[in-house]
């Protein structure tokens, strides 16, 4: 087995960098900072960054087929021009809950888009607790709410034969696993998958590799685990050289690089000193899986 590598490869000095997606065609990684309101895209192959201004808090941002982005900012999912940075709203969420924002989003393997809410922190990771939901957008923009009482809706993946969704309400310390019909939509036979122990902080953001093996960054753990989903149990444990890991996916040219997003907001001034990348994006080489290309939103 070759060695595990971690290497600093995006220097975003992020506040809350969340969210990577690779996009294969142009070997980029797309990735969102929430609280500094911004879209990223990193070209691997010319280190070059562009982003987008999205005036609000942005939780997710995702390949479009028509082309350009859909993101969660606000309540709203917007559709992004990505050459001249325009917003156009194709559905809103929580009409009925002001302080809720848009958080974790990812796309099914038909093209329906998934997207969690949950309250605005009073500080990180602190929320009114069960203020959230999770909905789905058809292609047609049709809106469904799937779970409610959700705290801080997270992570979100599909087993290879699209017949379970994985989903992390990050408050409940736990991985589960929902049956999913890939054709309606429609999850049920919610299930604990996984426990996070003492020390392993909050599960946060997580991608499944080709094998079926869940990677689940974990927020105030400064590690990725590897998750075995059938039988719960941790396989391998990544560590990264700052605490506020996030979130993760896979990419580069064969999809063997784990790319792993980080954040800085909430860092004491002591805590800054010790982890001088804290907001940043890195890549993880030599794990021996290969992860899967991302899914794009058909509405």
């Amino acid at each position: 087995m070759s060695s595990v590598k971690v290497e600093c490869v995006v220097k975003a000095n992020a506040l809350i960098g969340e969210g990577p997606v690779w996009e294969e065609l142009d070997q980029t990684l797309l990735f969102v900072d929430i609280g500094g309101q911004k879209i990223h895209r990193w070209n691997s192959l010319t280190n070059h960054v562009q982003s987008v201004d999205t005036g609000d808090m942005v939780g997710f941002a995702v390949p479009r087929r028509c082309g350009g982005y859909v993101a969660g900012v606000g309540r709203s999912v917007v559709a992004v021009d990505w050459l001249t940075g325009g917003m156009a709203s194709l559905a809103q969420v929580d009409h009925d809950k002001s302080n809720n924002r848009l958080n974790d989003g990812k796309v099914d393997p038909t093209g329906r888009l998934l997207a969690g809410t949950m309250g605005r922190e009073i500080r990180p990771a602190v929320v009114q607790e069960g203020q959230g939901s999770l909905f789905s957008v058809a292609p047609d923009l049709t809106v469904t709410r799937h779970l409610d009482q959700v705290s801080i809706s997270n992570g979100m993946d599909w087993s290879s034969d699209q017949k379970t969704f994985f989903y992390i309400d990050s408050l409940s310390l736990t991985v589960d696993a929902l049956d999913y019909d890939v054709t309606t939509g429609i999850m049920g036979n919610r299930r604990v998958v996984y426990r996070l122990e003492e020390g392993e902080g909050l599960p946060d953001g997580m991608t499944l590799d080709a094998g079926g093996g869940l990677w689940v960054a974990c927020y105030n753990g400064g590690r990725v685990l590897q998750i075995d989903p059938n039988t719960g149990v941790r396989l391998r444990t990544v560590t990264l050289p700052v605490s506020k890991t996030t979130s993760c996916c896979f990419g580069g040219s064969d999809y063997s690089d784990l790319y792993v997003t980080s954040a800085s907001l909430g860092l004491e001034q002591a805590e800054r000193l010790e982890q001088p990348l804290a907001g940043n994006t890195f890549r993880v080489t030599g794990l021996g899986v290969k992860g899967r290309p991302s899914n794009s939103f058909a509405g």
